[in-house]
């Protein structure tokens, strides 16, 4: 029976990856020898030694043996059985009757089908293929945050230099801050400043001749 089982699961395995549709439709018993389950392509997967085992097992399923399928029309069913239980069984009769027909049945097809034994009644095009799983949809990247306002920039403030304190111009005596002071209080010389009367250069109190055009310099 394992070699029977075998022979039809790898029967529905073919024929569900050529074409689905037709695992519930009759299949002639020749097209099965020559190109659903052909023996030279199908000798490691079914483990037969050699072609005269793969035809009894072929009459065997034939017979209806194991219920996986029957053999239409009636008369080639009984031909094949009574070869099955025969004990020198005549191989030709899978030649004789290449025309006769299998339909394969259908809680055993179902079976051969699993896991996906939900799907057998499916739409063909779905039917003989457990869907492939969806990836899960990547998680949405979190929003990039928005940039803040920039750090304020400390602006330094220039530090204040002292000021130096106001001295006399002709004594060099230290002149009271924050005065208008129009006389040195100490030798009483006017801190009004002197320009040359020929150029406006500006002049020290105590020049008497300007530095830039050497004109005199009249001092009252």
């Amino acid at each position: 029976m394992e070699d029977l089982s075998r022979f039809f699961r790898q029967m529905v395995r073919n024929l569900a990856a050529a074409d689905p549709a037709r695992l519930r439709q009759p299949l002639p018993l020749g097209e099965i020898r020559r190109t659903i389950l052909p023996y030279r392509a199908n000798r490691r997967a079914l483990q037969l030694e050699t072609s005269e085992d793969y035809e009894l097992v072929l009459i065997r399923l034939c017979a209806g043996e194991g219920g996986f399928a029957r053999t239409e029309p009636d008369d080639v069913h009984a031909e094949f059985a009574a070869e099955a239980l025969s004990s020198n069984p005549d191989l030709t009769i899978v030649h004789r009757h290449e025309s006769a027909v299998l339909i394969l049945n259908e809680e055993q097809l179902v079976r051969a089908l699993d896991p996906a034994r939900e799907l057998a009644f499916a739409p063909s095009d779905q039917r003989f293929a457990p869907p492939a799983p969806k990836e899960p949809a990547p998680a949405p990247a979190p929003p990039a945050p928005k940039p803040g306002p920039a750090p304020a920039r400390e602006v330094s403030k220039p530090q204040s230099r002292p000021v130096p304190p106001a001295i006399c111009r002709a004594c060099s005596g230290k002149l009271p801050p924050g005065r208008s002071v129009k006389f040195c209080p100490h030798c009483g010389e006017s801190q009004a400043l002197t320009h040359c009367p020929a150029c406006q250069t500006e002049l020290e109190p105590a020049w008497r001749h300007c530095v830039a055009c050497g004109a005199a310099v009249r001092r009252d």
